[in-house]
C-alpha cells in the first residue's frame, strides 16, 4: 500500500508522528481556553445530570413519606385534611407543589385532582389532573376520565367528550374501556350529538359484548333510536 493512499504514514514514521504531536500541541496552546471550556462544560453536564438524578431520588423518598398519610385521609373522605394537611402531614396540594418533579409529587397531582373533584372545585381539579402524567395502564386513563367528569359537572360536554375519548383510546382493555365509552356516549347525547352517541353505543356493543356496559348501551341506544325516529 502506497504512503499516498494509506493515510497512516505517521504511525510508521517517527518523524511524522512527532510532527503530528507538535501540531496537536500547537493547536491546544492556541485554543487553550476554548478546549478547556468545552471539556469543563461536558464535565459540568455529566456531574449535573447525575447530581440532579440523585437530588430527585432523595426528594422522591421525602415526598413518598409525606404523600401517603394524605392518600389515606382521601380514601377516608377527610377531604380538607387530605388536601391541606392536618398539622402533621402537609397535604396533597403541598406535596404536589413542593415535589412536582418527583414520581411521588406527580402522583400527588392525581390524588389532589381527585380530592378537588369531590369537593366540587372543578376548575382546580382539571388543572391538577392535566398536570399529572403516567404511562400506567390504569391511572392515566383514569385521570383523563376524571377530567371528563369535571367538565361534565360544568356542563362543558364537548370538552368532556374529548377527555372520555382520550380515556377510551389510552391502552384499550375490556375492563375499563367500556365504562369510558359509555360516559362518552352519554355526554354526546347531552351535547345533542345523537349520531355520534349511537355510534359510540354500537362500539360498546360490538367490541365489548360481554361487558356490563354493553347491556346498558343496548338499552340507552334503543331509547335514543326511538327518540331520533320520532323527531
Amino acid at each position: 500500500m502506497s504512503k499516498k493512499n494509506s493515510g497512516l504514514d505517521f504511525l510508521e514514521d517517527s518523524d511524522a508522528l512527532e510532527g503530528r504531536l507538535e501540531d496537536v500541541g500547537d493547536f491546544f496552546q492556541q485554543n487553550r481556553n476554548i478546549v478547556l471550556g468545552v471539556v469543563g462544560g461536558i464535565v459540568l453536564l455529566v456531574v449535573g445530570f447525575f447530581g440532579y438524578r440523585y437530588y430527585v431520588s432523595s426528594q422522591d423518598e421525602t415526598a413518598q413519606v409525606e404523600l401517603f398519610p394524605s392518600v389515606y385521609k382521601l380514601e377516608a373522605d377527610s377531604l380538607k385534611k387530605a388536601l391541606n394537611g392536618d398539622g402533621r402531614s402537609p397535604g396533597l396540594l403541598s406535596v404536589a407543589d413542593s415535589y412536582g418533579a418527583t414520581p411521588a409529587g406527580n402522583l400527588a397531582e392525581f390524588y389532589a385532582g381527585v380530592g378537588l373533584l369531590k369537593e366540587g372545585k372543578y376548575d382546580e381539579a382539571i388543572d391538577r389532573l392535566k398536570s399529572f402524567s403516567s404511562s400506567d395502564l390504569l391511572v392515566q386513563a383514569r385521570a383523563y376520565a376524571l377530567i371528563g367528569d369535571a367538565y361534565t359537572e360544568k356542563k362543558s360536554y364537548d370538552e368532556a367528550a374529548d377527555y372520555y375519548q382520550k380515556a377510551a383510546d389510552y391502552k384499550p382493555n375490556k375492563f375499563f374501556t367500556p365504562g369510558y365509552l359509555l360516559k362518552l356516549a352519554i355526554v354526546r347525547e347531552q351535547a345533542k350529538q345523537n349520531d355520534k352517541a349511537i355510534e359510540t353505543y354500537n362500539d360498546i356493543i360490538e367490541k365489548y359484548p360481554q361487558s356490563a356496559e354493553a347491556v346498558t348501551a343496548k338499552k340507552y341506544k334503543s331509547v335514543l333510536d326511538a327518540a331520533v325516529g320520532e323527531s
